[in-house]
């Protein structure tokens, strides 16, 4: 089926045998329903296929049948970016006219997760009713080696790409992020969890900041909570929402 997809999720690559790199993305039609589209390559996609979160697209689009949450589908067909990312103007009018006045917001996680473990979805908008902090935590710095080494095999026998001898000569693996970036909040019963922040976006800004702090990353830390916590959470003028999404291989971790 062909699908006008809003893109609103877009998540730091992570590494796949099969596809060298996987990114999950996701959006909603514009009747409000939400799609995950995956498994996605991003990576390898053409220069004219490559969307941006708030970017429009059309595309073909079947039922996983290897992933069994609500939302999830693959890609059928043809890809087409439709137009230009909407503009944040006004408040975010377009992009909350496109999307949030269209799903529902969640406050209780109890209730979210109990749905999730019901499989009646595994995607959702999640306002926190208070938020404790932005926390960065130290992680392994490097990719799994027995998984860096099965891609290098794959890579050298052509079975990754459509086009081995351009592909692999442009394509390197993307860097491991050093961090794992959370939030800490409380919902509206009270209950108080801590989430990782998978967004693309705060992986180019960790890396955009340490190049421009010569690799400072004392420095570098301290620009991207300026961004997530001071200038998101704590600014006034923003009402900030969470998309909160299940994995496949370990769904719902309450």
């Amino acid at each position: 089926m062909k699908e006008k997809i809003l893109i609103t999720v877009k998540t730091y690559p992570t590494l796949s045998k099969k596809y060298a790199e996987l990114v999950c993305t996701a959006g909603v039609n514009d009747t409000g329903q939400w799609r995950r589209i995956y498994p996605v390559p991003f990576r390898q996609l053409n220069s004219d296929q490559k969307y941006k979160k708030y970017q429009w697209i059309e595309v073909d689009l079947r039922k996983s049948t290897s992933d069994g949450r609500p939302e999830t589908y693959q890609i059928a067909g043809p890809l087409v970016i439709v137009n230009d990312p909407l503009p944040t103007t006004d408040y975010w009018r377009l992009r909350r006219e496109a999307f949030i006045n269209k799903v529902k917001i969640h406050e209780d996680l109890n209730t979210l997760i109990k749905e999730a473990h019901d499989n009646k979805l595994s995607l959702a908008v999640f306002r926190p009713c208070k938020w404790i902090d932005f926390v960065a935590e130290p992680v392994e710095r490097e990719w799994d080696a027995e998984k860096l080494a099965a891609l290098d095999a794959e890579k050298r026998q052509g079975r990754l790409f459509k086009d081995p001898e351009t592909v692999i000569r442009e394509f390197e693996i993307v860097k491991k992020l050093p961090y794992k970036f959370s939030y800490r909040f409380e919902d509206v019963e009270g209950k108080k969890s801590k989430l990782m922040i998978e967004d693309w976006e705060i992986g180019a800004l960790y890396w955009n900041c340490l190049r421009m702090n010569k690799n400072d990353e004392k420095q570098a830390m301290k620009k991207v909570r300026q961004r997530y916590w001071d200038g998101f959470v704590q600014n006034e003028k923003k009402d900030i929402l969470l998309v909160l999404g299940t994995t496949l291989e370990h769904g719902v971790v309450a």
